[in-house]
């Protein structure tokens, strides 16, 4: 193999990360929490084929994981601190933005009605939110923590400056 052939195998090829692997991990567990909820809401579901389960199981993950990245490029920390805060997840308004923001992406990716749409997402997406934020406020669950959603929701680990606004909410030091 010529050095040209080298230098592209190299040049693809990436070492990740101690956060990097914490962030995929994130994501993994929040697909399993969806997963948990999917059953009538999307495996039972006639509207959404078989074959497109798992399609439409990672479009919910991916699209809480959007909402909140994108609440948190917004500025808008107090939405995102209050949702951890816990209280009633149903009337909490970010996440019936988070439900809006799916709901649209299951509509438009998988052609059903924003009616149909709505049906799917809209009991499950609170429950996948309570168990998320119960999950991440547990000290002896370790699935999600505070240090790796901010990182994944701000694209980066040096996040020290917004974590310790959102520990401030909470009283961590």
């Amino acid at each position: 193999m010529g050095e040209k052939g080298k230098n592209s195998f190299h040049s693809n090829f990436r070492i990740i990360t101690f956060t990097e692997t914490k962030i995929i991990n994130m994501l993994d567990q929040l697909i399993n929490l969806v997963k948990e909820h999917a059953g009538d809401a999307i495996v039972n579901n006639p509207a959404i084929p078989n074959e497109k389960n798992d399609d439409a199981i990672n479009e919910t993950a991916n699209g809480i994981m959007n909402s909140l990245k994108g609440q948190f490029s917004g500025g808008n920390m107090e939405a995102i601190t209050g949702l951890f805060q816990g209280g009633n997840i149903q009337n909490n308004p970010l996440v019936g933005q988070i439900t809006q923001a799916v709901s649209t992406q299951i509509s438009q990716n998988f052609g059903l009605d924003a009616s149909a749409a709505n049906n799917v997402v809209s009991s499950m997406i609170p429950k996948v939110m309570e168990q998320f934020v119960s999950k991440t406020n547990d000290p002896n669950d370790s699935s999600f923590d505070l240090n790796s959603i901010v990182q994944n929701l701000s694209g980066s680990s040096g996040t020290s400056d917004a974590l310790n606004v959102i520990k401030g909410f909470f009283g961590i030091k």
